[in-house]
């Protein structure tokens, strides 16, 4: 805990109110006006910059993006005045620009780290901060401890910027589109006269999908591609309820595809030719599948504890490795870094590839499943029942629980046991990569994680077949209670 301060350069701070920063699996996120305020970012800021300036004390550059979210210019001119204080040039990103495609400027232009303003798929109330390294991998545990440490500090904010630190601007969407253009094979998309339509929801990634399909004669239609900072009310994230007008958009143009990203297109959400929403676990196993067959790659396949087994399956069908992280892409991201795996994927709707950045980028995501519809020529409702066929069933879920503070001890308490049993079932391992996982006998398992910045239990759950899958996961949340 700390205590905010504020110097002459930015201001006083009225009503001084201990607050605490944390960084938890994609960065630091909170409600604007309440603990995401300017005086916070720019402790945040002065954080990052003190540890950037940690690893290369002169001549750091920084990229400074942003989603668009209410007040994304301001908090991008405020973290480029920190920045500079601190000795550390800005490249500043003027439009709001996918979390992917930052990623990807790292690396490209050599920057030592950028700075995100973004928080995702939360609702629009909530704004955040992600923190990219110059591997333009998101910040791992020991790097967000330091920043954490060096905010909590609460070391005054130098008062004049640094000599020769002047911000420079930047535009990462031609040379991050013209990498897509390298990975997906649009020639098959076209030939085979798919139409596409793509909902960014009022995101970061308004004029990238669209705009790679149109440029290589493919037809497709948009929803929701104007800047709304609301997000249409709700949170922007392409999940089945969240949808609609997507569907109808398709069904009035005749698509055979719909893609979605969220607000800073790390995440993707995709609907089939009849208007179903496959699992995004589900999206992952098909591409998996799809990359070994289209690029011949069998370095290997990572996915998080929480991430469907269908993976597993797959891996041992086509006798590839498989790495199973914790929770949080920035694991994946090390596994792409150092060419381990041909793919890695979270159940939450995140993946990358091999020759790709080492971040979630829901933009590819989409394109891809473009790509293989084009090229299986079958939906993926189809695919998916002849992977099925292959390698057996899988059904996961999620479901999340608020608990009192009391049966979070006791149940936190609990977590810490291994049983020999569950709901009467054989437990045949006991994984603890992040959380508690649970495999029973039948290949059935549970996977529980609290969550880290609210009283919240998140419940992971998958059967072989759908009425396994109700059977366990009413026993998953009878077992919090028991």
């Amino acid at each position: 805990m700390f205590w905010l301060r504020e110097t002459s350069i930015f201001g006083e701070l009225e009503g001084v109110m201990p607050t605490q920063i944390k960084f938890g699996t994609s960065g630091w996120r909170a409600v604007m006006a309440e603990e995401f305020t300017f005086a916070n970012v720019r402790l945040a800021v002065s954080g990052i910059a003190r540890y950037v300036v940690s690893q290369k004390p002169r001549g750091a550059r920084v990229i400074v993006g942003r989603d668009p979210r209410f007040l994304g210019e301001t908090f991008c001119s405020i973290a480029a005045d920190v920045l500079r204080a601190h000795g550390v040039t800005p490249v500043v990103i003027a439009e709001a620009a996918p979390t992917p495609a930052i990623s990807y400027a790292v690396i490209k232009t050599g920057a030592d780290g950028a700075i995100n303003f973004t928080a995702s798929h939360n609702p629009p109330e909530y704004n955040g901060i992600k923190f990219s390294t110059a591997d333009g991998c998101p910040a791992l545990p020991e790097v967000t401890r330091r920043i954490e440490a060096e905010i909590a500090a609460g070391a005054d904010i130098p008062t004049s910027a640094a000599p020769g630190t002047e911000a420079q601007s930047l535009d990462p969407k031609p040379f991050y589109l013209e990498r897509l253009a390298e990975i997906v094979d649009f020639n098959a998309i076209r030939k085979a006269r798919l139409k596409v339509v793509f909902d960014p929801m009022w995101g970061a990634a308004r004029g990238y999908s669209d705009e790679l399909l149109r440029d290589a004669g493919i037809e497709v239609a948009t929803v929701h591609d104007v800047r709304d900072v609301l997000f249409g009310g709700h949170a922007p994230e392409p999940d089945d309820h969240l949808l609609e007008d997507l569907r109808g958009k398709m069904r009035e143009t005749g698509a055979q595809i719909g893609i979605a990203t969220d607000g800073d297109a790390d995440r993707f959400g995709i609907v089939d030719a009849d208007g179903t929403f496959p699992q995004p676990n589900h999206i992952i196993a098909l591409l998996f599948d799809y990359l070994v067959e289209s690029r011949g790659w069998k370095n290997g396949v990572a996915k998080s504890v929480a991430t469907t087994n269908l993976i597993n399956a797959l891996a041992k069908h086509h006798g590839v490795e498989l790495y199973e992280t914790p929770v949080g892409f920035k694991y994946i991201g090390e596994l792409i870094q150092q060419d381990k795996i041909a793919i890695g994927g979270e159940e939450s709707a995140g993946l990358s590839i091999r020759y790709h950045v080492p971040e979630k980028d829901g933009v590819l995501a989409g394109l891809l499943c473009c790509e293989m519809v084009a090229k299986r020529g079958r939906t993926l409702g189809e695919e998916l029942r002849r992977i099925y066929d292959q390698v057996g069933s899988f059904f996961p879920q999620r479901d999340n629980f608020r608990l009192t503070p009391e049966v979070k001890e006791k149940f936190t308490k609990k977590l810490g046991v291994d049983p020999q049993e569950f709901g009467g079932a054989r437990v045949s391992s006991v994984v603890r990569t992040d959380g508690l996982k649970l495999v029973l006998d039948d290949g059935s398992w549970v996977c529980y994680r609290l969550s880290g910045t609210e009283p919240v239990v998140r419940i992971y759950s998958e059967a072989r077949t759908e009425d396994g899958l109700k059977k366990l996961s009413a026993v998953a949340k009878q077992w919090i209670f028991e």
